[in-house]
């Protein structure tokens, strides 16, 4: 019937301290504007740990980026990252601190069983935070903050308990762990397409024409 649009499914694997991953969001989100004539989608985000080991308290972020890439290298990034940024009407800011993503993990895994558009906010507010308010990924408060600014019921007592959405994040990561060596990476229609890196909203576009054929 003329006028039906498509569904397109999109899972998406990322870290929430994963610069590229907030790239490829926003790049997403506007092939989506370019395209909600054509297309209906669903948006599942899946966890992924560029560090694993990186510590709860938390570790200043540039200093572990110097340590990690070397001065120099890391002084390259930060500009290309600021470059990319501005491009989108942002300022990247490397202060603060990075740690560990795993409550952040569990906290979207938790709002992902309240709607898949109320987990997609959550992750664009979390990286907004983390990417250009030096906020720390791994403080409750802001965690718990992130959450009632987009709607997520519960969160202060999910987070409370540690093994509350431990098992079922821990499974994704093993999951997905297992065939990605980067991220962000995208799944389309069930895998029909895959796509990794920031990628342009055209690369997208096409894709979603690809996937639907």
């Amino acid at each position: 019937m003329a006028g039906v649009k498509k569904l397109i499914q999109i899972d998406i694997v990322s870290d929430t301290v994963c610069p590229w991953c907030f790239v490829g969001k926003r790049n997403l989100e506007k092939a989506f504007e370019a395209s909600r004539d054509r297309f209906n989608f669903e948006v599942r985000w899946h966890p992924f740990q560029l560090n694993p080991n990186a510590p709860k308290e938390g570790v200043d972020k540039r200093s572990y980026y110097e340590e990690k890439f070397g001065s120099s290298r890391s002084k390259q990034m930060e500009a290309r990252m600021q470059e990319i940024f501005r491009s989108h009407g942002l300022e990247y800011n490397l202060s603060g601190l990075t740690g560990s993503t795993l409550d952040s993990h569990r906290l979207i895994y938790f709002a992902g069983t309240q709607g898949h558009d109320k987990q997609h906010d959550l992750v664009g507010e979390l990286f907004l935070g983390y990417f250009t308010q030096a906020k720390y990924i791994g403080d409750r408060e802001y965690l718990l903050q992130s959450a009632r600014k987009v709607g997520v019921e519960g969160a202060a007592e999910f987070l409370e308990d540690p093994n509350n959405g431990l098992d079922e994040v821990n499974e994704e990561l093993k999951k997905y762990s297992r065939n990605i060596n980067g991220v962000p990476h995208f799944l389309i229609n069930n895998g029909k397409h895959a796509l990794s890196g920031g990628q342009p909203p055209e690369v997208f576009l096409r894709a979603f024409e690809a996937a639907t054929k």
